[in-house]
């Protein structure tokens, strides 16, 4: 059988293993727009590597200590000047859940919901190397592991464990994580591993289920259409139109997703658990990014500015991948609900300056309403370099291109050593409000 391994509230549940009195609370972990980041300051960062779909690379270091962390909230998401709440949950307890809290309630709601609120800070550079050490743990224990997020995982048990035995494996798992990470887990088995994703959001929290693959088609009748990983928003207004609200209302509809082509097919198989898809250790990361949202700022030098920043870091991710990207996405939002982007491909030997310098000359071509405020700025890269995408650079900028690659290995000794901020441009130096 192909198992789903997915952490109940995993943030909460991470922050709840170094603060104990955190558990049976209401507790909420916040996220707000990123200061640190754009301040002369020293940040604690580090590389953690790569863990899967939708994670960063590079965090920041929070160092917060138990006698202060229930009063950092105040210093995080209160203005100082206007007094203002800021701030958006991106994970509650169960305990919190109760009070209508969800994952994107504004915190100044979340407050009102509930007057007895523990609130967090997150943390997403201690988040990922919990999850990088539980991943490490269950690689002894499941023979192929894939990893889907920061939280989630795959794992393929076919050869190794007899399906009747399935259900005494995953729940001794289950029970060993609790034992040795403090951390609760829901565990689903069965044929396909989006039947077992689907196992764990139904039997959540601290569950464990196997279902044979003779079961599926029963299992899933009364399951609404919409719970499926991958019938999305668009999809099931599609399928209300047709008065299909099920999961065993669409298996009875083979033709059903053929509008979609191979991907509506491969649908239509998943929900059926006949799909046959590997557990497939390691993904060829397809593109990488750095994004922020910040307090609307009016000075274009300072939007160029932080454009420099946030070039350098993902010039650092870059480079420590060993990646050479040749397309680039850049995004930048106002604070009128309006957005400006483009996309550039450039066949160019991979350097930080160069990511500086485009990045630069990109947001000003996106700035096309120069009197409003920016509140966002973002940087892709896709497109990588490899034995199966090879590409001719650009013989033009070859040269200084190869200089700049070779200093940016010697600059990235000094970060790893010293930290990202260690080396700065000119330019970060000058802050406008």
């Amino acid at each position: 059988m192909k198992i789903h391994l997915d952490l109940d509230c995993y943030f909460v549940s991470a922050e709840r293993t170094r603060y104990p009195f955190l558990k049976d609370k209401n507790v909420v972990v916040v996220k707000s727009s990123d200061k640190s980041i754009f301040t002369l300051s020293k940040k604690d960062s580090s590389f953690v590597g790569d863990t899967g779909a939708f994670n960063s690379i590079l965090e920041f270091k929070n160092n917060y200590t138990s006698d202060h962390i229930l009063n950092a909230w105040k210093k995080e998401f209160i203005d100082e000047t206007t007094g203002n709440i800021h701030g958006i949950v991106i994970a509650k307890s169960y305990e919190a859940k109760k009070y209508g809290i969800k994952t994107g309630t504004p915190l100044k709601e979340a407050l009102v919901m509930c007057r007895d609120l523990y609130i967090i800070p997150s943390d997403h550079h201690f988040y990922q190397q919990i999850s990088k050490k539980l991943k490490e743990y269950l690689e002894l224990k499941i023979p192929v592991l894939e990893q889907y997020s920061i939280d989630e995982f795959f794992g393929d048990l076919n050869g190794y464990i007899k399906d009747e035995e399935t259900y005494e494996f995953i729940k001794e798992l289950r029970d060993d994580i609790m034992e040795k990470f403090d951390l609760p887990i829901t565990i689903g088995a069965s044929s396909s591993k989006w039947t077992a994703k689907l196992i764990t959001d139904k039997v959540k929290p601290f569950g464990a289920f196997a279902l044979p693959k003779q079961y599926i088609r029963s299992y899933i009748s009364n399951i609404p259409a919409e719970e499926f990983p991958g019938i999305g928003r668009a999809i099931y207004q599609k399928l209300s139109k047709l008065h299909i609200t099920t999961l065993g209302e669409v298996a009875e509809r083979p033709r059903l997703f053929d509008q979609y082509g191979k991907t509506g097919r491969d649908l239509y198989k998943r929900i059926l658990g006949i799909d046959n898809e590997r557990v497939i250790p390691a993904h060829n990361r397809k593109g990488i990014g750095i994004s922020r949202n910040f307090q609307a700022v009016a000075s274009r030098e300072e939007i160029y500015r932080r454009s420099t920043i946030l070039a350098r870091y993902l010039a650092y991710t870059i480079s420590k991948m060993n990646l050479n990207p040749t397309t680039f996405y850049f995004k930048i939002k106002y604070n009128y609900t309006t957005s400006s982007k483009e996309s550039i491909s450039v066949n160019r030997l991979f350097n930080e300056k160069f990511l500086v310098d485009l990045s630069a000359s990109m947001i000003k071509k996106l700035d096309v309403h120069p009197g409003y405020k920016i509140h966002f700025i973002s940087i892709h890269a896709s497109n990588f370099i490899s034995a199966s995408n090879l590409k001719t650079f650009d013989m033009i900028h070859y040269k200084d291109d190869s200089k700049f690659s070779s200093l940016q290995k010697q600059l990235n000794k000094i970060r790893d050593k010293y930290g990202v901020d260690i080396v700065r441009y000119g330019n970060e130096y000058i802050i406008e409000n």
